[in-house]
């Protein structure tokens, strides 16, 4: 059930470049009435070098990642260095796993698309399941249609075969942005892609150090402006 819920979800996904990392995320309203929030309903920040996008229940993603958070800190506070993207999206996934193994309790029903850099690694793309599974990616996709817009990404992905080994392959953040929309506009059930049902973020290295960019409303709008070319039009949906 709890992937079932996900499978529902509105779509997310992720796109690894050689300079960062793309992450946009479908926005599900349910009415014209609804009062859009001033947060972001799909992507969050869990720490200084990292950001999550999350398909499922929004309940249960509040939960874990207000206790990401408080891991990162914590690791921060007695080491005094941010915490590697892989230890944090374990600790998240322990506490995941947890919650399968215990009768009276349930799983968390989402899942999540952790996008981070570290000293060590580089930019990092992690994908986590209900029952604690993750694993690393170049280019995922969770939510509603993944496996459309996984066959998408598989073959639209540009990489180095046995190159100089950069992570991201050819991908630049232009490449990455440009297959993000593209995928978007064959996976999303709409007439037109617009910012009041997505959300976008991006994570590269300003100054040495890890940057988290959320994209505004008129940002989002002047991407798809950009990449217009490869969306597809709606007649052809």
């Amino acid at each position: 059930y709890a992937m079932e819920a996900i499978s529902h979800a509105g779509t997310v996904i992720g796109v690894l470049s050689k300079d960062g990392i793309v992450l946009a995320a479908e926005r599900q309203a349910t009415s014209n009435l609804l009062e859009q929030s001033l947060d972001n309903e799909k992507i969050y920040e869990m720490n200084d070098n990292v950001v999550a996008g999350v398909a499922g229940h929004a309940a249960d993603a509040n939960i874990l990642i207000n206790q990401s958070r408080a891991i990162a800190q914590r690791y921060l506070l007695k080491y005094d260095s941010p915490m590697p993207v892989e230890q944090l999206v374990r600790r998240l996934c322990d506490m995941k796993q947890g919650y399968t193994q215990y009768g009276g309790l349930r799983p968390f029903g989402v899942s999540f698309l952790c996008a981070g850099w570290d000293t060590t690694f580089g930019f990092q793309l992690y994908q986590s399941d209900p029952a604690g599974n993750y694993s690393s990616w170049k280019a995922a996709c969770i939510g509603e249609n993944f496996s459309n817009a996984q066959s998408i990404l598989k073959q639209e992905y540009k990489d180095e075969e046995g190159g100089s080994g950069v992570v991201g392959g050819q991908m630049t953040m232009d490449d990455a942005l440009k297959l993000t929309c593209q995928v978007l506009s064959k996976t999303i059930d709409t007439a037109k892609l617009s910012s009041k049902k997505l959300e976008f973020a991006t994570i590269t290295l300003k100054d040495g150090k890890p940057f988290i960019h959320v994209y505004t409303s008129s940002e989002i709008d002047e991407v798809l402006k950009t990449y217009e070319s490869v969306i597809k039009p709606a007649d052809s949906q």
